[in-house]
């Protein structure tokens, strides 16, 4: 079937297709209703939903068998390597059995256990994970509503086959990304737990004048402000009239184009919706124009802008919403918002550290895209 773009050195045999019923045994999970058997210890439920790509994702409190129905259902549980794939939802979808979930039983899965010799188990979860291989499941699945990936279909999937010793490296390399993958949506919502958290015991709560977490060395009491007595609120207008150039336009949803003139040219300020987006401040950087759904808030004299965009994410904008229909925001609505401050030197403390911490969710953020880009590359290229 001829060999893929990106290779491993030293190989350049032609692949084989093959049947996966020539491959491995396969055999569907149980369809029968267990939910009389649910316990809280015994043999594992596997269901559609836990399976993920290349890996199981329990709820807090997974699901049990209990031991006398497992015992009777013993020539269905799972064994180390087994390939689990989703038959109903995402279907395609592929993890391999471990030690953790060795002895397990699937609800409605396929599972395919593998011939050692002729096809490695992760490499064949990898491949099972592809657009290809998923593209080609819904295209033989059926069923109204939900998906199913019916067994009859999938015994007539033709796999790309290598070397042995080929599979297993294509399949390290991509384990070896998932895990990259993984480390970083991690820390991801980590960085993002500890912010939020941050912005509850670095502000002072509802009646206090002073927070819980504090830089060493401020002492004062915060002082009850109105947003319109520290931010100049100002609104976006209709840029179509412009020539292009190098000016940023920015809209409820970010960057839309460039043009040739600004509404500020050197203040910096904080965007925030007028009309359907009202609840996703972001900052704004001068020079730059806005459209005539976004505003534009303008930080006053010794007030810090990232403390200030600080404040703008505690705020619920959306039970201010005006509206009847989209969801509106007005400056009269913006500037009688209630805040509380403390002096500009702690402010500047404060919105350093949490720029610091929005710098560390984008950094994660964007090298978890970086490399979910380069393995939907890789996939595509590392299979003929």
């Amino acid at each position: 079937m001829g060999k893929p773009k990106i290779r491993f050195h030293g190989y350049t045999e032609d692949w084989e297709q093959r049947k996966v019923t020539e491959l491995g045994d396969i055999y569907i999970g149980l369809v029968t209703t267990m939910t009389a058997h649910y316990t809280d210890h015994g043999a594992l439920l596997i269901r559609n939903s836990d399976i993920k790509d290349g890996k199981f994702e329990f709820d807090t409190e997974p699901i049990y068998l209990d031991d006398e129905f497992a015992e009777a259902n013993k020539s269905r549980m799972h064994k180390v390597d087994d390939v689990i794939t989703v038959h109903t939802g995402d279907v395609g979808t592929s993890a391999v059995i471990t030690e953790n979930e060795a002895n397990s039983i699937g609800f409605a899965t396929i599972v395919t256990r593998p011939n050692k010799k002729v096809l490695d188990s992760y490499y064949l979860s990898v491949f099972l994970n592809t657009d290809k291989h998923k593209n080609w499941a819904m295209q033989m699945s059926t069923g109204d509503g939900r998906t199913n990936y019916n067994l009859r279909e999938y015994t007539e999937l033709n796999v790309p086959v290598p070397a042995i010793d080929e599979q297993k490296k294509i399949a390290k390399y991509i384990m070896a990304l998932n895990t990259l993958i993984t480390l970083h949506q991690r820390k991801y919502e980590e960085t993002k737990t500890l912010k939020k958290y941050m912005l509850q015991k670095m502000f002072p709560k509802d009646g206090e004048s002073t927070p819980e977490i504090r830089f060493s060395g401020f002492t004062d009491a915060w002082e009850q402000r109105k947003l319109g007595e520290i931010v100049e609120v100002c609104s976006g207008r209709d840029y179509k009239h412009l020539d292009e150039g190098h000016i940023p336009v920015y809209g409820t949803g970010g960057y839309m184009l460039s043009v040739s003139e600004a509404l500020s040219e050197k203040d910096d300020a904080i965007g925030i919706g007028r009309k359907g987006t009202i609840d996703n401040p972001y900052i704004l950087r001068a020079p730059f124009w806005t459209v005539d759904t976004l505003f534009y808030c303008i930080p006053k004299k010794n007030v810090d802008l990232y403390f200030l965009f600080s404040i703008y994410q505690k705020i619920n904008w959306k039970a201010m919403d005006e509206s009847t229909g989209v969801p509106s925001l007005s400056k009269t609505a913006i500037n009688s918002v209630e805040v509380i401050i403390p002096l500009k030197e702690e402010q500047m403390e404060l919105g350093r550290y949490f720029a610091y911490i929005d710098t560390l969710i984008t950094l994660h953020q964007h090298k978890c895209e970086e490399l979910q880009n380069l393995k939907k590359f890789m996939l595509q290229n590392m299979f003929p």
